[in-house]
């Protein structure tokens, strides 16, 4: 469940009309800020920011699916997630343990500042020039 504040965040962001994106960014946030304090851990700043997006999915943010170039089980996660905020269904308390359980095995250190940047750097390279131009004229 998201904290207090990241909710209030992104309903800030919503009600100055910020994209969908960036009110989900509070989620990653937040994620990110979990694996630095300990609570849980990720295999890669990956994983994190897909955890913080699910979340924000799941508190009814409505972002995007995923780019057709992501894989199927992803797109699908994805759905679900969309779906599971709309039901507003909750996994069993045995499977919640199991990922909590699952999660707090992972290392620490993949939130790192080098390891963020590392993540954006192959984001950008992943995208055109004309892309990554068009972002930072709108920011």
């Amino acid at each position: 469940m998201p904290e207090k504040k990241t909710m209030e965040k992104a309903r800030a962001a919503r009600r100055a009309g910020k994209s969908p994106t960036t009110q989900a960014g509070e989620f990653v946030h937040e994620e990110i800020e979990h694996v630095r304090e300990g609570k849980h851990g990720a295999r890669s700043a990956k994983q994190a920011i897909a955890i913080g997006l699910s979340k924000a999915r799941r508190a009814g943010i409505k972002l995007p699916p995923p780019p057709r170039s992501a894989k199927a089980s992803t797109k699908r996660s994805a759905a679900a997630a969309s779906r599971a905020g709309r039901k507003r269904t909750r996994p069993s308390p045995k499977r919640s343990r199991a990922m909590s359980r699952r999660l707090k095995r992972e290392p620490k250190n993949t939130v790192s500042t080098k390891a963020l940047s590392r993540q954006a750097k192959s984001a950008a390279r992943r995208r055109t020039g004309t892309r990554r131009r068009r972002t930072t004229a709108t920011a």
